[in-house]
């Protein structure tokens, strides 16, 4: 079996499937900003254009998420771990409007699970 390269928390999943049941189906795009520009963003499926220099990670419970090539390669031996907070980011992501926001953590993988690494899309 593969080793995902981006998990959620239960926190994360649950918020993910709050805004599923309001907005439909959704998609995360890791924001490559500073500040509160930095934070994973979730939009509704398809509102945030994907480029040739953007690519798929894997999917959190249905949804694609995203990062920029570049700035994938600085991350590229971590697994990203989607988490909330509370307070609200300064961004369009559909979260903040309930008073939370999406983050990040990461961890870096063990050689064994380097070899056994999902393929980025």
């Amino acid at each position: 079996m593969s080793v995902a390269r981006v998990i959620a928390t239960e926190k994360a999943v649950a918020l993910v499937h709050e805004l599923q049941r309001s907005h439909g189906p959704l998609m995360f795009h890791q924001s490559g900003g500073c500040c509160d520009g930095s934070q994973p963003m979730c939009f509704k499926a398809g509102e945030f254009i994907t480029g040739s220099s953007d690519v798929c990670l894997g999917e959190v419970e249905g949804c694609r998420f995203y990062m920029h090539r570049d700035q994938f390669e600085y991350w590229k031996h971590t697994r990203l771990i989607l988490d909330v907070t509370p307070g609200r980011g300064s961004s369009f992501s559909l979260e903040i409007p309930l008073g939370v926001r999406f983050y990040i953590r990461s961890e870096i993988f063990t050689t064994d699970e380097l070899n056994d690494l999902e393929p980025v899309i």
